[in-house]
């Protein structure tokens, strides 16, 4: 059993933090008042495509966070970064692992400046889920999994205690000698779905039927592979052809979370995945024309949603 916090109660926190509590580790939720106040009242929800969960989980406010945890995982959105790291500090003691969820990678030297490294863990989840219009979570698909390791890629003792506190949840779980890389190339996959579907405005399946839409759709995975290749973290062939197989799909429904907060006028992480992406790029020498358009978009997007106060 592992002590735990779980900072956010949204769709990628609520879900993981639910599934490793019903596997008998002591999970609690640090969450704004607001939430709290809701989760209270209505419990925490998870609405999935077999049955409806209803939780009453331990939840905390930041004037109410103590120390004694083993790990901290850190699901929140970027804009959310710099606050969450003031409410969780006292939370973090010398054995205490901070694990974050993230997109992209920036967020590692910011923790690592905070906690140092020792303390930061890499982390790569992958859970279809969203917050529905009550505040509920809702999952469109059953697949879950979660991956985690040290920056360094060594084994250690913290590791395998949290392995097998993680391990029982319902949710498939594994530790990586190469956890960095494994971000890596989530971050290559979520900037290339998104920058397909947000630049074409459409869903995978949509883009996939027009002439000339699986050639644009592969061009962009291209351009996001030869940025991770070029940042020493290189897709393998299997990998690279799976992720080209997932933006070509015909008949594919499927679209990112940031087009769906594209689609509803909401603000997106453009810095985080793809400002961070295209400048990296540029300082590798690698030319990205389609990623730099998308991003382009999206600040166009992002510029619009802050005017409106969305």
């Amino acid at each position: 059993m592992a002590r735990v916090l779980v900072v956010g109660a949204g769709a990628t926190g609520a879900f993981f933090g639910t599934r490793l509590a019903a596997a008998g580790n002591e999970v609690t939720f640090l969450v704004r008042p607001r939430r709290r106040d809701f989760l209270r009242t209505r419990g925490l929800r998870i609405i999935g495509p077999e049955r409806e969960e209803v939780l009453h989980p331990r939840l905390i406010t930041a004037d109410e966070v103590g120390g004694g945890y083993d790990a901290v995982l850190l699901s929140v959105k970027a804009a959310g970064l710099a606050a969450a790291l003031d409410d969780l500090a006292p939370a973090v003691g010398e054995r205490t692992a901070v694990i974050p969820f993230l997109n992209g990678i920036a967020h590692l030297d910011t923790l690592n400046q905070r906690f140092g490294p020792d303390r930061v863990l890499g982390g790569v989840v992958k859970v279809a889920t969203l917050v529905d219009g009550n505040g509920d979570i809702r999952r469109l698909a059953s697949p879950a999994s979660m991956v985690i390791g040290e920056q360094s890629g060594r084994d250690s003792e913290r590791l395998r205690l949290l392995a097998d506190a993680f391990e029982p949840a319902a949710f498939d779980f594994a530790t990586s000698g190469h956890i960095v890389d494994e971000m890596w190339h989530k971050w290559a996959f979520i900037a290339a779905v998104t920058a397909v579907t947000v630049l074409m405005r459409g869903s995978v399946g949509e883009i996939a039927a027009v002439p000339g839409g699986p050639e644009f759709a592969t061009a962009v995975v291209a351009e996001a592979a030869a940025v991770s290749a070029a940042a020493g973290h290189p897709l393998a062939e299997d990998a690279l052809a799976e992720l080209r197989a997932v933006v070509t799909q015909p008949g594919s429904p499927y679209v990112p979370s940031m087009y769906r907060d594209l689609s509803a006028g909401r603000p997106t992480e453009v810095e985080h995945v793809f400002g961070d992406l295209v400048a990296r790029a540029d300082a590798l020498g690698v030319d990205v024309p389609l990623l730099g358009l998308a991003t382009v978009g999206l600040r166009v997007h992002q510029n619009r949603a802050r005017n409106t106060g969305v």
